[in-house]
């Protein structure tokens, strides 16, 4: 695949900067051998840190070449790179963790996925549209009443448009939330 920003952008692709994926792992306070999804890994901005902290992570990538790069990049490290869409996603059947910069038109599927009932989610770190993190944060989303008895959403990092290359047209931040 061509590296130019018109093909990230066919995609919809805009790749957080290491130096935020780091902030935004070092914020989610993940520690050695926990498990955590990294949704929409693209070549492993965030899955670097998360391997650094000492996790297993299943890295979800939908795109066939950036599933293939991110195996052999990560071939002797704890990740299982699994190509699959985000909003379809099998989740662990143990506890897991969620820290990750899913493609902003999958994050409502992912994240009801995520909160579902039977969901072993311990925690989740997601990059999203800033009016979306601050939609599901407050509550103000379909169903909140059923999850928001087991989970404590915030707001953490809020993100500039310029730690993402191409920048998207909007802002972001982190939706934290935390199993009560």
């Amino acid at each position: 695949m061509p590296a130019s920003g018109q093909a990230r952008g066919a995609w919809g692709w805009h790749p957080l900067d290491s130096r935020w994926a780091q902030r935004v792992v070092d914020a989610a306070g993940v520690g050695p051998g926990e498990l955590v999804l990294d949704v929409g890994a693209g070549l492993g901005a965030l899955t670097a840190p998360l391997v650094r902290a000492g996790a297993q992570v299943i890295a979800v990538e939908l795109h066939p070449g950036r599933a293939d790069r991110l195996r052999r990049r990560f071939a002797d490290a704890p990740v299982t790179v699994v190509r699959a869409d985000a909003a379809d996603l099998r989740l662990p059947a143990r506890p897991f963790r969620v820290v990750s910069s899913p493609p902003y038109n999958v994050s409502t599927a992912l994240l009801k996925r995520l909160l579902a009932p039977g969901s072993r989610l311990v925690s989740a770190d997601l990059v999203l549209q800033r009016a979306v993190a601050n939609r599901w944060s407050r509550g103000d989303v379909p169903g909140a009443n059923r999850w928001l008895r087991h989970y404590d959403p915030s707001i953490g990092l809020r993100l500039p448009r310029k730690a993402f290359t191409p920048p998207p047209h909007v802002d972001s931040a982190v939706l934290v939330l935390r199993k009560r």
